[in-house]
């Protein structure tokens, strides 16, 4: 009984959750697409089955699943993840495999697809049951449970009563034994909706255990929203069993919620086996659609038909999009600007495409639209749908739709002769496509007038200007004037139906004006051969030019030498004749390989004057004019024959070449005599021979000069004497000459060697005699006075300090009253104690050499050593790095104040000698003897 009472309040609840959604507004809102539950529980009878599989094809209830597109069901296909039980369009369950089997509980999930790529989807669960259960069950329902399921098949009553949910299960009867196991059974979903605005806590269902009667139960509720986070979202009363939400849910956020139930008894044992909640959040239209972009920007060629895709616009919505609320419908709410049409688009209201609807786009007329799109939930139901705006901006992208047109249909310019890289005249275009792109820029061509190709037409990138430009220099004299055509076109092709317009071929006239051209010569560069040596004044080749100016009066030419490097030629002014002025030389250093090469002008009489160069190339035959000359000039050799197996190689160099040259034949000459005695020449090879002293001949070391004879192979052969310096030495084992054999060599006998040592020994006495008198003459110049006259003597005058006279003016007064006091009792009066290092010491002092009254003035240094050395020797000077008195003066003078003496001098004194004093005196010159001008 307690299981049919379990069925009953399950269909109450699916009851309560239809009407809550659909009950109210099903007569009253308009047609919405979709499945009209998003959870159909449907329970099979077992009897139906009756023991047997469910055949292929078979509908299983009765029940179906009810769905509408408001479009009358067409194109939809159903799809179900469940590979026995599918969905037929008209809503039925059929069994899609061969003996489907229900021994447990189906769940599948079902899509319908619309031809409008919308798509629906809604769960469907297959439970069997037991039919006589249930019936029993149904008997025993409480009076109050069967008034509340009177109540809810009343259209009039718009809330069901809370639903309970039963613990399914077995428990054992203590006193009649066993009675029957219950089966388990599927609890519906709780379907919540979200944004509820209480009150708080808001009773969701009742769980019950069929074994509270007997014991205390205590029930509890665990999971994502109960104690895990977010935590305490729904609540339960722990012995009534009654299930709340403590807050309103939100359906983005979480759009359900799996907890389970649980019932235990005082002492914490559990009772029944733990259920699955499953709750559902309802969704309501609480989100307004959200474009990706406040700003789209897309484009459209120019001229497209209507019906050209442009762009595509995307507007998300947060809420349930298998339900209207999150169902987005798109429109156009303004075009700007309105030309040519004010709808020039349409968007698809479902896709958000934005096509063309007509036709009429031209880029030189309108670049740009700015549409503003509007974007509505609830399928676009402007009364009842939340929207949002963005803002599409649509570029009208340029097609060569506008051929290229020249300004004029002729045009001339003029060319000077013989130029290059210079423009002739100047095309100007007229193009309405966009500026600096392929549909813009013209691609010139020259179709006629122009067959040897002398001229381009180069495109300007700013103006897109023409430019016809001279590639290959024109001949007045062969062309006077070029009539050309030219037509204009673009980078890219005309756009299809679009044809070249008439203005695009013009004719372009070329007039060639005649200039001076200088005189060429016809063979440049002009080679000649001659052999070399010929004579001073041979005429060599006549090197004349051409004027190419044939269509006016004969011009005259005259010619000049431009380059001549050894200045051998002449040329004729008039004629153009080349003579030599000197002997061609072959082996000079103005000839490379053979061949001298020197440079003429040609000018003509023109106005201006024109002038043209012209290379001469003479090719220099060689004859034998020059004799060879022996190699090496130097050697050496050992003295005896029998170390020196391998002699002297030598060779000979030629500044001719063959066959003036080698082979060379290497002779002694006759004379003198001994030449031959002593020594040998051997032939090796055409160019070499070997020079060798005769076997058992000894010479002396020493240097020894060896003529030879050397002839070329010319015809006739030239000769000549030269003169081998050989070197003949004592040698060593390995046959290398030895220190001691060398110097012999050298010419250097013992005697040599001998007055050699002498002579060096003479030198160093001499050198030591020198040092010695240089010490005696510097100890004699320390004891003597100089003897240099002060007249004479340049360096400058050093005066003493211990002398106050007057200066060379002054010299008369007696000095010695200044130097020789006549008292000391007023210093030696005085307490001891330490005294100044300037003041007299009080005990007796050495006796200082008495210097003449007027020492002469080369005797300070005399003067300064005595003075040190008596200071070393006295015993009463103070210390070394103390202040030195050299002379005392006294304590006081016989002659009174020095301030009254008088000079002698007088205004009239002549200081015009201070110039012939050197440039010490320069200063002191040019203030006193300034002469009369002071």
């Amino acid at each position: 009984m307690r299981t049919d009472f379990a069925v009953v309040l399950t269909a109450a609840l699916l009851f309560d959750t239809f009407w809550r959604n659909n009950g109210e507004h099903a007569s009253q809102g308009p047609c919405r697409p979709g499945f009209l539950q998003s959870f159909y529980s449907v329970q099979i009878p077992r009897d139906v089955l009756q023991g047997q599989g469910i055949l292929k094809g078979t509908t299983v209830s009765p029940q179906k699943v009810k769905f509408d597109d408001c479009m009358g069901k067409e194109a939809v296909v159903f799809h179900s993840t469940d590979p026995v039980f599918s969905v037929r369009t008209d809503g039925s369950i059929f069994a899609k495999g061969e003996r489907a089997s229900l021994d447990e509980t189906v769940q599948f999930k079902v899509t319908a697809r619309g031809p409008h790529t919308n798509v629906w989807e809604t769960v469907v669960q297959l439970t069997l049951i037991d039919l006589s259960s249930s019936e029993q069950n149904e008997n025993e329902v409480t009076e109050e449970e069967g008034n509340i399921s009177e109540q809810n098949k009343k259209k009039d009553v718009l809330q069901a009563p809370t639903p309970v949910i039963m613990f399914p299960g077995s428990r054992i009867n203590s006193t009649r034994g066993l009675r029957r196991q219950k089966r388990d059974w599927v609890i519906p979903p709780i379907n919540v909706a979200e944004n509820s605005r209480g009150p708080f806590p808001q009773m969701l269902v009742s769980i019950r255990s069929d074994q509270d009667q007997d014991i205390s139960i205590r029930y509890s509720i665990t999971g994502v929203g109960a104690d895990q986070p977010p935590n305490e979202v729904f609540s339960i009363d722990p012995v009534l069993g009654k299930m709340f939400v403590t807050k309103p849910l939100d359906r983005e956020h979480r759009s359900s919620y799996h907890l389970r139930a649980h019932a235990v008894d005082m002492n914490g044992n559990q009772v029944e086996n733990p259920i699955d909640l499953y709750i559902f959040v309802i969704d309501m239209n609480d989100n307004r659609p959200e474009f990706k972009n406040q700003v789209y920007n897309g484009s459209v060629d120019e001229g497209s038909k209507p019906g050209t895709y442009v762009m595509h616009l995307s507007a998300l919505d947060a809420d349930d999009n298998t339900t209207a609320n999150g169902m987005v419908r798109y429109r156009i709410l303004s075009q700007t600007p309105h030309s040519p049409i004010p709808n020039m688009f349409t968007i698809n209201s479902e896709t958000g495409d934005i096509m063309t609807v007509a036709p009429g786009l031209d880029r030189e007329k309108v670049s740009q639209y700015t549409i503003i799109v509007q974007a509505t939930d609830m399928e676009g139901n402007l009364n009842f749908g939340l929207s949002n705006t963005a803002t599409a901006i649509i570029t009208v992208t340029d097609i060569n739709d506008n051929p290229p047109m020249l300004t004029s249909r002729t045009f001339s310019g003029e060319v000077p002769e013989n130029t290059v890289d210079v423009a002739v005249a100047n095309l100007t275009v007229i193009d309405a496509d966009q500026p600096h792109s392929p549909n813009w820029n013209a691609v010139y061509r020259i179709i006629s007038g122009d067959p040897t190709g002398h001229f381009t037409i180069r495109t300007d990138p700013i103006s897109n200007d023409g430019m016809v430009t001279v590639v290959k220099p024109v001949d007045f004299e062969m062309n006077r004037a070029f009539m050309l055509t030219v037509v204009v076109s673009n980078q890219a092709h005309l756009a299809s139906g679009i044809q070249s317009s008439l203005q695009s071929t013009a004719g372009v006239t070329i007039s060639v004006k005649d200039v001076n051209e200088p005189p060429y010569f016809p063979t440049n560069p002009k080679q000649i051969r001659f052999e070399e040596g010929v004579p001073t004044g041979t005429s060599l080749t006549t090197f004349s030019a051409s004027d190419p100016d044939r269509l006016q009066m004969q011009q005259i030419i005259r010619y000049s030498k431009l380059n001549d490097p050894a200045n051998w030629l002449s040329i004729n002014r008039t004629s153009g004749q080349i003579v030599t002025t000197g002997m061609l030389d072959r082996e000079s250093i103005y000839v490379k390989n053979n061949i001298y090469e020197a440079t003429f002008l040609a000018t003509d009489n023109g106005f201006p004057e024109a002038s043209g160069t012209g290379t001469l190339q003479i090719y220099l035959i060689d004859i034998n004019d020059n004799p060879p000359a022996l190699i090496p000039r130097e050697s050496q050799i050992c003295e005896r024959m029998n170390k020196n197996v391998n002699g002297i190689n030598i060779t000979a160099a030629d500044a001719d070449t063959d066959p003036n040259a080698g082979p060379f034949v290497f002779e002694l000459p006759n004379f003198p005599s001994s030449i031959r005695r002593n020594w040998t020449i051997a032939r090796i090879s055409g160019d070499y021979a070997r020079l060798a002293l005769r076997y058992q001949v000894y010479l002396e070391p020493g240097m020894y000069e060896v003529p030879i004879i050397v002839s070329d192979s010319g015809n006739p052969p030239l000769s000549n004497r030269s003169v081998i310096k050989v070197k003949v030495c004592p040698c060593d084992e390995n046959g290398d000459c030895t220190t001691l054999g060398a110097v012999a060599a050298a010419g250097l006998g013992t005697g040599a060697i001998i007055s050699i040592l002498i002579c060096i020994i003479i030198l160093l006495c001499m050198v030591l005699l020198f040092v010695v008198w240089i010490k005696r003459r510097e100890k004699e110049r320390q004891t003597k006075q100089l003897l240099i006259d002060p007249e004479d003597d340049v360096r400058d005058n050093i005066l003493k300090y211990d002398e106050e006279g007057g200066g060379e003016e002054d010299q008369d007064y007696d000095l010695s009253q200044l130097q020789q006091p006549d008292s000391l009792e007023h210093i030696i009066s005085k307490p001891p104690g330490v005294r100044r290092v300037d003041e007299r010491p009080i005990i007796p002092e050495s006796q200082y050499p008495i210097r003449p009254v007027v020492p002469h003035p080369g005797d300070i240094g005399d003067f300064i050593h005595e003075g040190l050395r008596a200071a070393d020797n006295d015993p009463t000077a103070p210390p070394y790095d103390s202040l030195l008195v050299f002379d005392y003066e006294g304590s006081g003078s016989t002659a009174g104040s020095v301030s009254s003496l008088n000079s002698s001098s007088t205004g009239d004194q002549d200081y015009d000698y201070l110039n012939d004093w050197g440039p010490r005196f320069k200063k002191l010159a040019d203030m006193y003897g300034g002469g009369d001008d002071d």
